[in-house]
């Protein structure tokens, strides 16, 4: 927290004569030469809009300088002036002390414009030199420790031994958007920093929609050969959440929860910070509430639960935090969902939003506990969502499972535009769940399918016999959301298998779902309220697979390869940086906001910084319309 929270030292620990004469030094830097009773006389006529009083965003008050301080001043500045008597002088020392210890806020403006000057010039009155005030602290960034957690690529599967592939749905985004950042700075990014699924997630491949809230999503499928070997298959899966219009959201309690630590002193931090939030408040309405809690050293309540058209109080409150301290965050999140359960909104929105650039240093630091308190607050039906910000000391691991165990989504903030897609383009679905506890399950038919391979997801995978279990807990799906998954598939007879022959494997399984069908894909989710879960089932048929890709799948297919490249390319049998590059190329879909673009950018720069992978092998398959 700020060093305004400071608490003063005691009256006596200050010279009479030196409390004297720096009051003195003072009054004379504001041209009190005059009589001392027109210095009083001037004091209260300070026109009150000048008057600084404590506004939202001081999270500790210190009472400020009067005008019977000023009027103190005065009876010490005239330079034939007697002696003050004790009770006034003591009230010059007490005002003396918060201007030269606290650093409280000062009604009287000219006094407040003038302290420094004085300070200075008092020792030199006294006849000694004083020794020169310590430097405001600076904060010192460490070394990188940005925090990934690691990650193997999901293996090849043989159908025939591992039929069920499982796992649970993710909407996150902050993989992409953090690992942006990296190649815009010219910093190769770490290969446990890139997760596939969070790429792929960060683009719109328009999946249909359902038409109604009483589904609250729809599933689709689609099957083509994969772009990097033609021997080779892409089942691509989409899920397409109803899309709620803003105005016709549930009220919304929200809590802003800001770390407001000395790390966060830097532009790509707390002002990013700042901006985001400020976008989220200005699209409030009167029946949202809002309250905003920060973290530093100790946490405390900067704004309580106020109502969303009370934009202009909101927006001063953000306006005015600073940055200092080390990081309690523990703290800071018992405070904010102390804060949530008191603006409760029954059948609302109920969500904590951290906005953080790194770690937990002070009190609650260990993650299990922090990863328990979060769970413990979701049963009672408020969410948490994790917005990154800044480098040098991002913990990209906790801000992503704190945000899993919390049934919300975590996102990477990087740039304003960034702000912008995260929290007002996309605020329905990062705000309010239509489905819960969303998992996936794929049966693969051994007469059909040799080898299968899920892209990503790793961190999300769960047992078979969870897919059933409506105690284990899974992603949530938000209103307008989409969720993109990619099976590459090896068919039964291809030449392009990676697994070595069995040598006592069964001849010819048996083809339950017919020659026609591929897989079966199952979902199960949960109603928001409700415990137990719905079954869908899609059968996967052959007889859908495309000769050539469509454009989302297309696009999808490219995004999932540039995720490979920077792992190192061990999946996408040696497609270069102009392969993936050229596939994104082809692409004909609207691109609104350059996302797509920006895309090709980025896989411009990663070929300039990490060097061309080896040249593709003959069976690339060339991109066609």
């Amino acid at each position: 927290m700020s060093a305004r929270a400071t608490s003063a030292q005691p009256a006596s620990s200050t010279p009479r004569a030196l409390r004297v004469a720096l009051l003195a030094a003072l009054a004379m830097s504001l041209g009190a030469c005059q009589a001392p009773g027109d210095l009083a006389k001037q004091a209260p006529e300070t026109p009150p809009a000048e008057a600084e009083a404590a506004a939202p965003g001081d999270v500790v008050a210190i009472e400020p300088v009067q005008a019977a301080d000023a009027a103190a001043v005065a009876s010490v500045a005239a330079p034939a002036a007697a002696p003050a008597p004790t009770r006034a002088e003591a009230k010059a020392g007490a005002a003396l002390e918060r201007v030269q210890v606290t650093g409280s806020r000062i009604a009287d403006p000219r006094l407040r414009r003038a302290a420094p000057q004085a300070l200075k010039v008092a020792p030199a009155a006294l006849g000694f030199i004083a020794p020169p005030a310590p430097p405001p602290p600076v904060y010192a960034q460490p070394a990188n420790t940005e925090k990934y957690a690691a990650r193997e690529d999901n293996p090849v599967l043989r159908a025939s031994e591992q039929p069920l592939s499982t796992f649970s749905i993710d909407v996150d985004t902050g993989s992409y958007a953090n690992v942006r950042r990296m190649l815009n700075a010219g910093t190769r990014p770490p290969a446990d920093a890139v997760r596939a699924e969070e790429f792929i997630n960060y683009f719109d491949y328009r999946h249909p929609a359902p038409a109604s809230l009483a589904m609250p999503f729809k599933v689709s499928t689609e099957l083509a050969p994969a772009p990097w070997n033609a021997q080779r298959q892409l089942l691509m899966i989409g899920i397409k959440g109803f899309e709620v219009p803003k105005r016709t959201l549930p009220p919304a309690n929200l809590v802003f929860l800001i770390d407001t630590s000395g790390s966060m002193e830097s532009p790509d931090k707390l002002p990013l910070l700042k901006n985001a939030f400020s976008m989220l408040a200005r699209q409030l309405r009167p029946q949202d509430r809002v309250s905003i809690v920060v973290y530093a050293g100790s946490a405390g309540l900067v704004l309580p639960p106020t109502p969303g058209d009370r934009q202009d109080e909101i927006l001063a409150a953000l306006d005015r935090l600073q940055a200092g301290g080390s990081t309690n965050g523990g703290d800071g999140i018992r405070l904010a969902y102390a804060m949530a359960r008191q603006a409760y909104v029954k059948n609302g929105v109920n969500r904590v939003i951290l906005a953080t650039d790194g770690d937990f240093n002070v009190g609650t630091v260990d993650n299990n506990a922090l990863e328990t308190l979060v769970a413990d607050q979701r049963k009672s039906g408020i969410a948490l969502t994790t917005l990154g910000f800044g480098q040098g000391n991002y913990n990209d691991a906790l801000a992503e499972k704190l945000a899993d165990v919390g049934d919300g989504n975590h996102a990477y903030i990087d740039t304003a535009q960034e702000a912008r897609k995260v929290l007002v383009e996309q605020m329905g679905s990062t705000l309010l769940t239509i489905a819960r506890d969303v998992k996936i399950q794929i049966e693969f038919n051994p007469a059909q399918v040799a080898e299968y391979r899920l892209i990503g997801y790793e961190n999300r995978l769960l047992k078979r016999e969870d897919f059933a279990n409506d105690k284990v807990d899974a992603g949530d799906i938000g209103a307008g959301h989409q969720v993109t998954a990619l099976y590459e598939i090896t068919p039964v007879g291809s030449k392009a298998t990676r697994l070595p022959a069995l040598r006592y494997a069964a001849s010819a399984p048996a083809d339950a779902g017919g020659e026609d069908e591929i897989a079966l894909l199952k979902l199960r989710y949960k109603r928001p309220g409700e415990d137990r879960s719905q079954l869908i089932e899609t059968p996967v048929r052959k007889t859908g697979l495309r000769a050539v890709a469509s454009d989302s799948m297309r696009f999808a297919a490219s995004v999932a390869a540039f995720a490979d490249a920077l792992r190192g390319g061990k999946q996408i049998d040696g497609w270069g940086w102009e392969q993936i590059a050229a596939t994104a190329r082809s692409v004909r879909l609207d691109d609104r906001w350059g996302l797509r673009a920006e895309f090709l950018g980025l896989v411009e720069r990663a070929r300039v910084q990490i060097g061309a992978p080896p040249a593709a092998p003959a069976t690339e398959v060339a991109v066609s319309r």
